[in-house]
């Protein structure tokens, strides 16, 4: 695998391919100056100084654009670090988020499962089998399940209420007949005291009697 089936990016290539070509200049320049038999401190002849000035010229400027490549790519660096710090943040918080959701959606299910299983009370009425009340109102047929409890829950509660009135009725027949009970004992136990009061009244007057019954 080469060096360009690696690197894909166009601004990394572009570097890596300057960096090359600068590489290979400095080679070429120490090799022309190895094989050239003249010595440092004497003055090349001008057309090699020529072509090591051109030569240098386009080393400094390959060097310099090796130097604006790195400065721009510490640069594309920083605001990628600072992007993927802005990233980083905002998936922290939506994955926070998430956690939190995930908490709440647990508390609800609990909450939906315990009303579930809750024992109502409505459940423990004696209400008449859903056949027998659809049988008396069958415009519930259609109805969903909720609603049809509701309605034999009303038919319930107005079925006591016309009983509770019937047993309200019965009671103050009851104490209208305890009433009339208690006065007719009442008149009944006076008229016992009248009738020992005529008996004794009877009583005492029968030495009078017996006086008047007697013969002179």
């Amino acid at each position: 695998m080469t060096v360009e089936d690696i690197v894909v990016d166009t601004f990394l290539r572009s570097v890596l391919e300057t960096s090359t070509k600068t590489r290979e200049q400095c080679i070429g320049l120490l090799d022309q100056a190895s094989n050239t038999s003249i010595s440092l401190r004497d003055t090349p002849p001008p057309d090699i100084e020529l072509d090591l000035s051109r030569e240098q010229k386009l080393l400094y400027s390959r060097v310099a654009q090796l130097r604006g490549s790195n400065r721009n790519a510490a640069l594309a660096i920083r605001h990628t670090k600072q992007v993927t710090a802005e990233a980083r943040s905002e998936i922290d918080r939506l994955h926070l988020q998430l956690q939190n959701l995930y908490y709440e959606q647990r508390h609800l299910r609990g909450e939906i499962s315990a009303c579930e299983s809750y024992d109502h009370k409505y459940q423990q009425l004696p209400l008449i089998p859903t056949v027998d009340f659809l049988q008396q109102f069958p415009q519930y047929e259609d109805d969903d399940e909720h609603t049809l409890m509701i309605a034999r829950i009303n038919h319930e509660h107005a079925e006591r209420e016309a009983l509770e009135q019937a047993r309200q009725g019965l009671l103050k027949k009851k104490q209208g007949l305890i009433a009339d009970n208690k006065k007719r004992k009442d008149d009944l136990a006076s008229l016992d005291k009248d009738l020992e009061k005529f008996i004794d009244v009877v009583e005492a007057a029968k030495p009078i009697q017996k006086l008047f019954e007697k013969e002179y």
